[in-house]
């Protein structure tokens, strides 16, 4: 109770600096413009305060989430105290709930997809692809090109992230103490799965976002694939000139695929099925059709235990350990890949969201919007959305962009899709990819040695833009 009572003292002392109380009729919701009040000043400052931890994770070692989450809280603090002062209980409230419904359509789809790549990953269809590559024979300059195409066509459906770790894991196997030809391959890898998520909304969390909110169809999006072939494929060939035709030393990597691997490859490819189907066809949210998929893989995971028993029974508890592989499946337990999922990345999204989401209500989106794609126009303002995702990352930029949902034609939607999702490739901190690949190849692949190329990121940056206006004219406005 003191506690409470404190409380209810600290609320009414912020509330006597807070602007005038003048009511709204009848509790109606009208939207404010805070951005030249201190509160809404103050919670700009808390959002800077915690991207400026976000961008020092690295360094820091402090995952991303942390500050984001507390920032959120603080941020929608002080927006339900600007809107109360002014007599309105409801707006606040509102705003909250409509940032958590995406929030929680995002969550969910991402779940989803993760526990199936997490599934994939458990019955070995990435470690035998892994294995197949090392064990070829390849020479460096083969591999880089294989690992960067390989990128490029799995990020599409397996995410860009998911994609760049399992190829930068063969580019170390392979390369070994040549961190020279590690670190460029690396570069070429995150531009390959950066370029190859952007045509797909399975490929990018930008482009899901931008899928999600309707502003683009599944089907559309192919309009990106020459662009980002562009996008990768300038940076590869300048890169792919510095890696020498040697072959590296040979490797021998053993790996199992399990029973049931290509039946869950299946199912993801069935649930992908559903997830567009229930967007395009009945126009429901394609996050039905990724659960719906999700509970098909449940009662996969079912059958697995349920085959295995027997196995299982049949064995002592000493020898239940490697011999019988059918027996290992008697421990099955979906629920271990939903663990294995990024949690962090999940839980930075939720902070991410309500933070820029409680930025919007005080009325900095608008002011914003206003002030790029008014100022600027589309396409400037567009281009500069690639480059800020570089800097800021490209999840809240692209987010605060669909919030805004500035007028535009349906090239410029594509445009902005196209460079949100490539722009991050110019830095190694501007991407997840990036990010991950960095943890990785600690000290191999780093932040000044992809600096180094961001010139020729750059070319097929800007190459890609020019492209996709050459082929995509006629997606854009004649006026």
């Amino acid at each position: 109770m003191i506690l409470i009572s404190g409380w209810k003292w600290i609320s009414a002392i912020l509330l006597m600096w807070l602007p005038g109380t003048a009511l709204a009729a009848n509790g109606a919701m009208v939207p404010q413009n805070f951005t030249d009040h201190w509160g809404g000043w103050l919670a700009i400052g808390i959002f800077v305060a915690a991207y400026a931890l976000v961008i020092g994770e690295e360094t820091l070692h402090l995952r991303k989430s942390k500050p984001t989450m507390v920032a959120a809280g603080f941020i929608w603090l002080i927006v339900a105290l600007l809107y109360i002062s002014i007599g309105d209980t409801h707006t606040a409230e509102m705003a909250v709930r409509h940032n958590l419904q995406e929030f929680s359509e995002l969550f969910l789809f991402l779940l989803a997809a993760m526990t199936y790549i997490n599934t994939m990953n458990e019955r070995g269809i990435f470690d035998t692809l892994r294995a197949w590559l090392v064990g070829r024979g390849f020479s460096l300059r083969q591999i880089f090109w294989i690992t960067g195409l390989l990128a490029f066509v799995i990020s599409p459906i397996a995410d860009n992230l998911t994609t760049a770790l399992l190829m930068a894991t063969v580019v170390m196997a392979v390369g070994g103490s040549d961190h020279r030809f590690v670190a460029v391959a690396c570069i070429n890898i995150v531009v390959a799965a950066n370029a190859g998520g952007a045509f797909s909304p399975f490929g990018d969390i930008t482009t899901l976002m931008v899928w999600q909110k309707g502003l683009v169809q599944f089907q559309e999006f192919f309009a990106l694939v020459v662009p980002s072939v562009v996008n990768w494929i300038i940076p590869a060939v300048i890169l792919g000139m510095t890696v020498p035709g040697t072959a590296p030393a040979t490797h021998e990597e053993a790996a199992e695929l399990k029973y049931g691997a290509w039946v869950v490859v299946g199912l993801f490819i069935l649930t992908i099925s559903m997830a567009v189907s229930a967007h395009n066809f009945l126009h429901l949210p394609p996050v039905l059709g990724m659960m719906t998929g999700l509970g098909f893989l449940k009662i996969y995971g079912y059958y697995l235990k349920k085959r295995a028993a027997p196995a299982a029974e049949s064995l002592s508890g000493d020898n239940l350990e490697i011999e019988d592989t059918q027996a290992k499946d008697a421990n099955f337990n979906i629920f271990k890949s939903m663990e294995r999922a990024e949690w962090d990345t999940l839980m930075f999204f939720y902070g991410i969201i309500l933070c820029v989401g409680g930025l919007g209500t005080l009325g900095y989106l608008t002011v914003g919007s206003e002030l790029i794609y008014g100022d600027l126009g589309a396409t400037k303002a567009n281009i500069l959305v690639g480059f800020l995702s570089a800097i800021v990352d490209n999840i809240p930029v692209m987010f605060a962009v669909l919030a805004m949902e500035p007028s535009m034609d349906h090239g410029q939607w594509l445009l902005v899709t196209l460079t949100a999702g490539v722009g991050g490739s110019m830095l190694s901190i501007g991407s997840a990819a990036g990010v991950a690949v960095m943890g990785q190849a600690r000290g191999i692949y780093t932040f000044f040695a992809h600096l180094k190329w961001s010139w020729a990121i750059a070319l097929g940056y800007a190459a890609s833009i020019w492209v996709h206006f050459l082929i995509n004219a006629d997606l854009f406005s004649k006026t």
